[in-house]
């Protein structure tokens, strides 16, 4: 289990990390390392950090203009840009390290240890690009007849 625990004091910030052993003993992880600039006044942030177990975290965020796209509001509207990574050694003493993307479009996280779908096959692919011509050719014809 983690607990992250944040206090600031006369502007410092002390970043602090448990981790429960399996023996429900607490032992504390060192911060060996880290830096934090944000929020800024544009709503940018950025923060990086490393634990003594090899912990390592960092990510960058900024307020981007987008188009509204919830069925609600129109326009422009603020949206938060996230980039970021991490990485840690798993309890089978496997490295992991994730990149990941957040915004507009969502979460999007990619990792070695992520599992990806398998390739379209070649048969369903051909069909799936007739069945879009086939799609087209009759929108084409659709209009050319109410003409």
């Amino acid at each position: 289990m983690y607990q992250l625990r944040i206090n600031t004091q006369k502007s410092e910030v002390v970043l602090q990390q448990t981790v429960v052993n399996a023996d429900n003993k607490t032992s504390p992880i060192p911060i060996v390392s880290q830096t934090f600039d944000g929020p800024n006044p544009d709503g940018s942030y950025a923060y990086s950090y490393e634990t003594g177990n090899n912990i390592k975290v960092a990510e960058v965020g900024s307020v981007v203009q987008t188009e509204a796209r919830d069925g609600v509001r129109t326009g422009p509207v603020d949206a938060l840009n996230v980039k970021g990574n991490y990485s840690y050694i798993s309890p089978e003493g496997t490295p992991i390290s994730v990149s990941y993307v957040a915004g507009e479009n969502g979460f999007q996280a990619v990792g070695a240890h992520i599992p990806t779908p398998p390739p379209i096959p070649p048969l369903i692919l051909r069909a799936l690009k007739w069945a879009e011509a086939r799609r087209e050719k009759e929108r084409l014809e659709r209009e050319k007849s109410a003409m």
